[in-house]
C-alpha cells in the first residue's frame, strides 16, 4: 500500500513483529521503506556563519511543527574573529540548541541570558515575540575554537504566539 504524506511517498509493507531482545517486541506491523535522502544545503546567516540546513530545502519546504534544522560548523573560530548570531526577532516558534563543541551566549530582550557548553542544550521560547543574540561566549571567542552545534525551530500552536 502507498500513500502520500507530507508531499511524499510513503510505501507501507505489512511484517510480522520483530523481537528486538528477549524483553521488547515491536508491535508495530507498518514498516516505512526510505525512499530517498535529502543532504543539507549549505547556507550562511547571521555573521557568515556557515550552515548546513536539513529543512526547510528545496526538496522539503513543509514540516509542521518543525519549521528548520540547522547544523553549525564544524568550523575552527580563530581568537578574536567572533562569528554568531546578533539580535534578531523571533515569533511564534521554540528554539532548541545543542552543543557538539564550543561555548555560545545568549541574551535576549526578557533579561535571560546563559551560556551553553559542548553537550547542553537551550530551550527558547518566543511566545509573541522576542529579540534574542546567540554569540561565541567571550573566552571562547577570544581563545579560539572548534564551534560544531545544531539548532530546531518547533512551531507553537496559536494559541501560545
Amino acid at each position: 500500500m502507498s500513500k502520500v504524506n507530507n508531499k511524499k511517498i510513503i510505501k507501507e509493507t505489512e511484517q510480522e513483529a520483530v523481537t528486538l531482545d528477549n524483553n521488547s517486541p515491536v508491535n508495530n506491523k507498518s514498516i516505512r521503506s526510505v525512499l530517498r535522502i535529502v543532504k543539507s544545503e549549505t547556507t550562511h546567516d547571521g555573521e557568515g556563519v556557515t550552515l548546513n540546513r536539513s529543512f526547510p530545502n528545496n526538496y522539503i519546504s513543509e514540516f509542521d511543527p518543525s519549521l528548520l534544522l540547522d547544523e553549525m560548523g564544524p568550523m575552527d573560530i580563530k581568537p578574536g574573529n567572533q562569528k554568531g548570531f546578533p539580535d534578531h526577532p523571533h515569533r511564534g516558534f521554540e528554539t532548541v540548541t545543542y552543543l557538539l563543541e564550543g561555548k555560545f551566549e545568549h541574551k535576549d530582550s526578557q533579561g535571560h541570558a546563559g551560556i551553553i557548553s559542548a553537550g547542553d542544550v537551550q530551550w527558547m521560547t518566543a511566545g509573541s515575540g522576542v529579540i534574542h543574540s546567540e554569540m561565541p561566549e567571550k573566552e571562547f571567542s577570544k581563545n579560539g575554537g572548534k564551534l560544531h552545534g545544531f539548532q530546531l525551530w518547533v512551531n507553537l500552536p496559536k494559541k501560545t504566539r
